[in-house]
């Protein structure tokens, strides 16, 4: 018997118990659904998040001070002697592979424009902090050299802190007063979303550093020309970790650190973050992706128990083919091919399911997925090898009955 007759046959078989075919394909459907949701999901937020940490900038290294230490006590991080724009102009020039390096005063302050007013982060930055953060204007221009060495009163605003307080309208040329220093807006950032952490990154106000010392923040007594925070570009990843070794030599010997010291400042490597983040949500969609497949066993030996009912009800049916002519192996690919029907079209039903459970929670829910044919193709692929593992046993069972003996059966 050919494929197709046989597959003919399987689902003309399959019609005359129609209610026993679904209730044993609803094991499969449940498992195909449950793996098309819990791995989709699960990919969508890994992807997200890393987009979300990318976004903070690429080949990034990000300096801070660290915990200071004094009788054995140690305090809290960034308790450290902060950073200074002399260690900044020492990273530029001794470090070969630095794209750029941007120095970072941060802190939260009121703005308002007429009768609106917001609080928001304020950060006093320099020339490189766009392009170390990888961060385009949406609209208006960067600080001029002569604004940041002036410490002119001009301020951009992220795309929250321009709704916030402009609305729809051009924030562009407007006055804000930022703790109750007037500034004009020159510029205006694209939207950059939330970061790795969930905060919202647009949420921001930029001002030259030196205006920020000034007039909001003020600078230390002991560093007058104090950083909060050194981001540090790097030319290539390949070059990143020479680069943080570098770096680190070089604020311990500006620091005066001792030989076996602890560093009281602290480099972290976004790429190793990003990495970090990824593999463990790899390992977390193997973890979803394997519990959903355990429905898919459970499917299977459903699959199981019905074909052998099947087998016993059709003992003569059996008989009667053997006795005309039916191979052992037609009878075996016969009721393989039902239970693989039975699984596929599960699977089929599952994933329609599956996907439409997906999309619904990326819709209702605001839940980011990410479904691919790749991940189609390997849930149908695994309902048919269920179909043809969990079959294989009540099929061999039917081809190996004895024709005579099947014929006498009642």
């Amino acid at each position: 018997m050919n494929p197709l007759a046989s597959f003919r046959v399987a689902i003309a078989a399959l019609k005359v118990n129609a209610l026993r075919s679904f209730l044993a394909m609803l094991g499969v459907i449940i498992g195909v659904a449950s793996v098309i949701v819990m791995v989709s999901v699960a990919s969508g937020a890994s992807q997200a998040i890393e987009a979300r940490i990318k976004a903070l900038g690429t080949n990034l290294l990000i300096i801070s001070p660290g915990s200071f230490t004094s009788g054995g006590r140690r305090a809290g991080e960034g308790t450290a002697s902060a950073l200074s724009e002399g260690d900044l102009k020492v990273i530029r020039a001794s470090v070969p592979s630095v794209a750029a390096a941007a120095g970072i005063i941060q802190g939260s302050a009121p703005l308002v424009a007429g009768s609106s007013n917001w609080t928001t982060q304020v950060n006093g930055v320099n020339e490189d902090f766009l392009e170390v953060r990888d961060w385009a204007l949406a609209e208006g221009r960067n600080f001029t050299e002569t604004e940041l060495r002036a410490g002119a009163k001009a301020v951009i605003l992220g795309a929250t802190a321009a709704r916030e307080l402009f609305g729809s309208a051009s924030a562009i040329g407007e006055q804000i007063r930022i703790m109750n220093v007037p500034f004009n807006v020159i510029g205006q950032l694209a939207v950059k979303g939330q970061s790795g952490w969930g905060s919202d990154q647009d949420d921001i106000a930029l001002v030259p550093i030196t205006t920020a010392r000034r007039r909001l923040f003020g600078a230390e007594q002991t560093i007058p020309d104090n950083l909060r925070q050194i981001m540090v570009e790097i030319v290539s990843a390949e070059e990143m970790a020479d680069a943080q070794a570098e770096i680190e030599t070089i604020l311990r010997d500006r620091r005066r650190l001792r030989v076996g010291a602890p560093d009281d400042f602290r480099v972290r490597d976004m790429a190793d973050f990003i990495r970090t983040r990824t593999e463990t949500q790899s390992i977390l969609s193997l973890l979803l992706g394997a519990t959903a497949a355990i429905s898919l066993v459970v499917g299977g030996i459903g699959i199981m128990n019905i074909m052998l009912v099947s087998v016993t009800e059709r003992t003569r049916e059996i008989g009667l083919r053997m006795a005309v002519g039916a191979r052992r192996r037609d009878i075996l690919s016969q009721f393989l091919i039902e239970a693989v029907a039975l699984c596929v079209l599960g699977g089929l039903i599952g994933l329609a399911i599956g996907s439409g459970a997906a999309v619904a929670m990326s819709v209702w829910g605001n839940w980011p997925i990410a479904l691919s044919p790749a991940l189609i193709a390997i849930a149908l692929a695994s309902a048919a090898l269920v179909g043809i593992f969990f079959g294989y046993y009540p099929a061999r069972r039917a081809a190996q009955m004895n024709p005579i003996d099947a014929l006498r059966y009642e």
